[in-house]
């Protein structure tokens, strides 16, 4: 194997650790902050709201959807939108984990150095092995309210 490859597995080898020893939850009951805008950066709130939100792991052997964004981006809330619309029905089968980025925690922090690019708002998805299977900055649907494209993402996490 050459070394950019080693260095790859590696680097998700470590990643995966992380979720798996971790003892903290996955954030839980999800759902959008009050006066948001999606129009301009002028939302002074965190996009989502929940419990569980400075959490880091989850459930063994479930993928995880990591969502990393801050407030004050319109970008940031429109992608948290579509996790949102689509947590009801992916709650019992992903790992959702949310980070501000304004704010990590602790629990989180191995995880925004591993997986944040640099740019907001990025998803990461690991599926069920542990496996990146989608890791990229921007908004994953081109309207608002279509969570189509990420819904698809996570379909292929199963």
């Amino acid at each position: 194997m050459n070394p950019r490859n080693l260095l790859m597995v590696l680097t998700i080898a470590a990643g995966v650790a992380c979720l798996a020893s971790n003892p903290a939850r996955a954030a839980s009951n999800l759902h959008l902050a009050p006066s948001l805008s999606f129009t301009d950066d002028s939302s002074a709130n965190f996009p989502i709201a929940g419990n569980d939100l400075q959490d880091a792991a989850g459930v063994p052997d479930r993928a995880t959807i990591i969502f990393f964004g801050t407030a004050h981006c319109w970008n940031t809330n429109r992608e948290a939108e579509r996790l949102v619309a689509l947590y009801p029905k992916y709650r019992d089968r992903i790992n959702f984990i949310v980070v501000n980025l304004d704010d990590v925690s602790s629990a989180q922090g191995e995880l925004a150095t591993r997986y944040f690019r640099g740019y907001i708002p990025t998803i990461t998805v690991i599926d069920s092995h542990g496996r990146v299977i989608y890791d990229r900055a921007g908004e994953t649907g081109t309207a608002r309210g279509d969570a189509s494209n990420l819904e698809a993402i996570i379909q292929s996490a199963k």
